[in-house]
C-alpha cells in the first residue's frame, strides 16, 4: 500500500495564474506542482479588460463571442468580461506593475479581434512573468497556503468522488487525500511537434480527469498561434500578437503582404484565420515572415521578443523574422460550469485545463490570463461550499504505481503525427491515418506515465475532430470547409472511469 497523507485544506494541482488565484481566495489551501515553469510564465500577451471610457464589458463580450465560432457560452463570457476591472485591480493590489503612459494611466494595447484598445501589458511583452511574480510572492507570504513540489500523476477516488491524488516521489509513489481537488494544470500544446508551450504542458490534468470518468468537452478545438519564431527551437518562441497591434506586418519572401486577401482586418484578423493563411503560404512552398522593422524603440518596448530573436542571430529592428503557426492554447478540456465544478463530485477544474465554453471554438487574444484570474476567484468561493472529508476505500489506477514517469521516443512520433494530421488543416482521411498510427504506437506509449497521458488525450482529440464534419474556429476540415448550422453545439465526451485498485 502507498503511503497516505490526509490534508485538512483543499488541494490545488498547478501553480499558474489560475491555480494561485484559487489558492489565494481560499481560507486555507495546499498547492502541489512541479517546479518547472508553466504557460503563464511564458505569456507575452496581455490581459484584456474593459478599462477605458470608450469601452465596456458588453463590447468586450461582443468581441469574445464574435471570434468564438458561435459556440461561446454567453453567461460564461459575461462573467469573464464583467470581472476584468476587478481582476486588474486585484493584481495591482498584490504589487503587479503594468505599463503606463506619461499621464500615469494604464497603457492599453490592441490585438486581433478587439474593437478597441483594452489589453494591459507589463514590460511590453512579459505580462505573464509579471503576473506570476506578483502571485507567487503573495502565495509565499501567505501562511495559510502550503506548497508541495511534487508531480501529480493520477486522481484517487473514494466511492463516486474524487478524494485525492497520486504523487511521484522519485521512483516512489504516495497518496494525498483532501476535502476538495482543484485541477489547474494548463493545456496540452506539447502533443504537437510545433508549439509555444513549455515542456510541462502535456495535458496531464485533462487526461487524469478523463480516467476518473469526468466529462470532457470541445477537444477538437486547438488554437494555433500564427506567429511563432521558426528557428529550430522547441518550444518555439512566441512573437506576441501585440507586435501586429503596433503595426508589424506578415509578408512573404519578397516582402509582400498577403493577409488582406484572407480577411478585411488583415494582420489583426482572428488568430485562426491568420494562422491558416500562413499555413497555406507554406503549403504553396513559400516562406513567411513577420516584419516588425517599423516599430520604433523595438528593443525597449519588446525585450522578450528581442532576446528570443537575438539568440538565433536576428535583430527584430533590422531583420525579417521567420514565422510559423504553432499549437498555443487549448479551448477544449474538462467540462466545467462557471464555478469550476466538473461532472465528478469532489473535482473542480479551472484555467486552460477546463472547458467552460467561455472561448467557444476560438479564443479571443489576451482572454486567457483573464480567465485564470476571474474564474479562479469564482472557484475559490465555490470550493468552500463543497468540502467533504475524504471517505475510506481510496482507489486509483494500478498503472500510476507501476510505470516510470518519463516518456520515450514514441512521444516524439506522436507529436509529429498530431502536427501533420491533426494540426491547422485537417481532413477525414488524415484523421483516420492519425487514429491508426496512434493505435499502433499505443502499446509503446503506455509503458510510461507521460506516454499514457499523451496516448489518452491524443486519441480523444482525433475522435472529436472526426465527429465534427465542418469547419469552425480552431477546427478546420478541408473536406468540410464551411460551418454547418446543424453542428453549432459543443462536443461532450462522457467517459467510463478507468479500472482502479485499492491504494
Amino acid at each position: 500500500m502507498a503511503r497516505h497523507t490526509t490534508l485538512d485544506a483543499p488541494l490545488v494541482v498547478g501553480a499558474g495564474v489560475a491555480g494561485l488565484t484559487v489558492a489565494l481566495g481560499l481560507p486555507e489551501a495546499c498547492v502541489v506542482s512541479v517546479p518547472e515553469m508553466g504557460s503563464t510564465w511564458w505569456a507575452q500577451g496581455g490581459i484584456a479588460a474593459a478599462l477605458s471610457s470608450e469601452d465596456s464589458p458588453q463590447r468586450h463580450a461582443t468581441d469574445t463571442v464574435n471570434v468564438s465560432g458561435g459556440l461561446a457560452a454567453i453567461r460564461a463570457v459575461e462573467i469573464l468580461t464583467g470581472g476584468g476591472r476587478e481582476a486588474i485591480d486585484r493584481l495591482i493590489s498584490l504589487g503587479a506593475e503594468f505599463d503606463r503612459g506619461e499621464d500615469g494611466q494604464l497603457d492599453l494595447g490592441i490585438e486581433g479581434g478587439h474593437q478597441t484598445r483594452r489589453v494591459v501589458h507589463a514590460d511590453g511583452d512579459a505580462t505573464g512573468a509579471e503576473v506570476m511574480r506578483a502571485l507567487t510572492e503573495a502565495v509565499s507570504a501567505d501562511d495559510r497556503i502550503t506548497q508541495i513540489d511534487k508531480r501529480v500523476i493520477d486522481l484517487v477516488m473514494s466511492g463516486d468522488r474524487v478524494s485525492g491524488v497520486v504523487v511521484a516521489e522519485g521512483k516512489g509513489r504516495s497518496v494525498l487525500q483532501a476535502p476538495a481537488i482543484i485541477l489547474a494544470t494548463g493545456g496540452a500544446g506539447r502533443l504537437f511537434a510545433r508549439t509555444t508551450n513549455p515542456p510541462a504542458v502535456t495535458g496531464d490534468g485533462i487526461a487524469m480527469a478523463g480516467r476518473a470518468g469526468a466529462r470532457l468537452a470541445d477537444l477538437e478545438f486547438v488554437q494555433f498561434h500564427p506567429t511563432a519564431l521558426h528557428a529550430g527551437k522547441d518550444p518555439m518562441p512566441l512573437l506576441t500578437e501585440a507586435l501586429r497591434g503596433e503595426g508589424a506586418t506578415i509578408v512573404d519572401a519578397h516582402g509582400r503582404r498577403f493577409m488582406d486577401r484572407y480577411h478585411p482586418l488583415a494582420e489583426l484578423a482572428p488568430r485562426d484565420i491568420v494562422a491558416r493563411a500562413i499555413f497555406w503560404q507554406y503549403d504553396k512552398g513559400q516562406s513567411v515572415y513577420l516584419d516588425a522593422r517599423g516599430i520604433l524603440n523595438f528593443h525597449d518596448r519588446f525585450p522578450t521578443v528581442t532576446a528570443h530573436a537575438m539568440s538565433v542571430g536576428l535583430d527584430p529592428a533590422t531583420d525579417l523574422l521567420p514565422i510559423s503557426p504553432a499549437a498555443h492554447y487549448y479551448m477544449g478540456g474538462i467540462d466545467a460550469d462557471s464555478n469550476g465544478r466538473t461532472s465528478v463530485p469532489g473535482l473542480w477544474a479551472v484555467g486552460e485545463c477546463s472547458s467552460t465554453g467561455v472561448h467557444g471554438a476560438n479564443r479571443l487574444a489576451s482572454n486567457s490570463l483573464l480567465e485564470g484570474l476571474v474564474f479562479g476567484a469564482r472557484v475559490a468561493a465555490d470550493v468552500a461550499t463543497g468540502l467533504v472529508d475524504p471517505a475510506p476505500g481510496a482507489r486509483a489506477a494500478k498503472e500510476a504505481f507501476d510505470l516510470p514517469l518519463v516518456p520515450g521516443p514514441a512521444l516524439q512520433d506522436l507529436r509529429q503525427i498530431m502536427w501533420d494530421r491533426v494540426g491547422l488543416v485537417r481532413t477525414g482521411d488524415g484523421l483516420w491515418e492519425a487514429r491508426n498510427h496512434l493505435l499502433e504506437l499505443d502499446p509503446v506509449l503506455r509503458r510510461t506515465i507521460g506516454g499514457r497521458v499523451a496516448a489518452d488525450l491524443a486519441i480523444h482529440i482525433v475522435l472529436a475532430a472526426l465527429r465534427r464534419s465542418e469547419s469552425r474556429g480552431g477546427h478546420y476540415r478541408a473536406d468540410y470547409p464551411e460551418e454547418d448550422p446543424m453542428q453549432s453545439h459543443r462536443t461532450l465526451i462522457d467517459l467510463t472511469p478507468a479500472d482502479m485498485v485499492p491504494v
